[in-house]
């Protein structure tokens, strides 16, 4: 379009570029990030039927639960770095690879140890995806439209589930349990081969116009790929900040994640293939609150808000909206209980679309996966505990109450803490 004479080049650039090469970039985070859920989510589908077949207690499987967060916690970090060092392109392509090959391999294990070795290989390769989607989500769009963007990416987390929910059951039911890891490990190849095709910075890709790269740079320094040093990074309360966040609230997601197929199983007596319903609704109100989460901080910056407060806008709301969970435990109607997890999930994953979209907020774009990286770390360590702690209550005292209590409060102790930390999000001092 061209611009009208007396127009300036700021205001030009004030709206997006007819080029929209960079929402291309967003389908294939939203592919990705659906695939790796999918994939995680197998063995919770599953899990009520191979705890049977296996005679594994609760304890035993909490440990593979917290097998898998542990690897997962330590592999956020160093594949957050690995991914600031190669980039964006050849780092996602290869973890990727290595977990669709992982979780093909679930269906020839049988022991309790086999399930643990592939449930540790599996969280390994599969920490890169949000530091690579971060990462990729910084070096693509401007700031005003990450949360939007990691909303959207977020919500490929609900369809993974609500895809794994509908697939599993039917292929466990008509052609065994091993089927589901195996069809579901090779969707990786595909998006593989469509990622290393696609997938160029900004700066080097031959679609993107001069228009459209001045709006998603904006005022933003020119894309390095220096690696700031880990030790500048420690130093800054902007990291401290997002990591005590993501450790207090991160559990509660994979909480969700690893038990509510167990929990409806157990507690309203559903068989295997009964659970995809409940699961599909829940996690589609999952999705309508990660894509809105993410965009109403937008909407309120295009009346005049500050950044900072659009974000408290959105997140003290969603923190809030999870507080009935404290009651969990003494639901006794099942679709009560599926619309009130909804209302819980879609605030979570409003809360974690903004805490994402905050990280690219606080820090450059060569340093985004490494932050991030560093506080999934802290979130996965603590998902480990919890699964850990959780197989043990419920062995103990067969009661979800404790663990409601924490899911219910968490997102109002985080909110506090990225008060007290980072009011303002002003964004981190790294310069020599």
């Amino acid at each position: 379009m061209n611009r009208p004479a007396g127009t300036s080049a700021i205001e030009a650039t004030s709206t997006p570029a007819r080029s929209n090469i960079r929402w291309l970039i967003c389908a294939l985070l939203f592919g990705a990030t659906t695939i790796n859920l999918m994939n995680r989510q197998v063995f919770g589908i599953l899990a009520p039927d191979l705890q049977h077949r296996f005679q594994w207690s609760e304890v035993q499987y909490g440990y593979l639960v917290a097998a898998f967060q542990l690897a997962y916690s330590f592999g956020l970090v160093a594949v957050g770095r690995l991914i600031d060092r190669f980039g964006t392109r050849l780092g996602y392509a290869a973890i990727i690879g290595i977990w669709s090959l992982v979780t093909i391999a679930h269906g020839f294990v049988r022991t309790a140890l086999g399930f643990g070795l592939v449930r540790i290989l599996l969280g390994l390769s599969e920490a890169g995806n949000f530091p690579a989607a971060a990462k990729g989500t910084a070096e693509w769009f401007p700031t005003r439209e990450r949360s939007l963007v990691a909303g959207i990416m977020n919500a490929g987390t609900n369809m993974g589930v609500i895809a794994a929910a509908l697939l599993v059951p039917w292929l466990s039911i008509h052609y065994g349990w091993q089927s589901a890891f195996v069809v579901t490990g090779l969707f990786g190849a595909i998006w593989c081969a469509w990622w290393w095709f696609s997938y160029r910075t900004p700066d080097q890709h031959p679609r993107v116009s001069a228009s459209e790269l001045s709006f998603i740079t904006g005022n933003q320094p020119k894309l390095t790929r220096s690696l700031v040093p880990a030790h500048k990074l420690l130093r800054t309360r902007q990291l401290w900040a997002f990591t005590i966040a993501k450790f207090l609230v991160d559990p509660v997601w994979f909480f969700y994640l690893s038990w509510l197929p167990k929990f409806l199983y157990k507690t309203y007596h559903l068989p295997v293939a009964g659970l995809s319903l409940p699961l599909v609704i829940i996690y589609l109100c999952s999705d309508m609150g990660s894509i809105g989460g993410g965009w109403w901080p937008g909407v309120f910056v295009a009346k005049g808000m500050a950044m900072s407060r659009a974000r408290r806008r959105v997140m003290l709301p969603c923190a809030l909206a999870v507080l009935p969970m404290v009651f969990g435990s003494h639901i006794h109607s099942l679709w009560l209980m599926v619309a009130m997890i909804g209302v819980a999930l879609a605030a979570q994953q409003g809360w974690s679309a903004n805490v994402y979209a905050i990280a690219s907020d606080l820090f450059p774009t060569n340093s985004v996966a490494s932050v991030v990286g560093f506080g999934s770390m802290a979130g996965s360590i603590s998902a480990a505990l919890l699964a850990a702690a959780t197989g043990w209550i419920l062995q103990t005292t067969g009661s979800y109450t404790p663990i409601f209590l924490y899911a219910a409060t968490a997102y109002l102790m985080a909110f506090g803490i990225l008060q007290w930390l980072v009011p303002n999000l002003e964004r981190a001092e790294l310069a020599n």
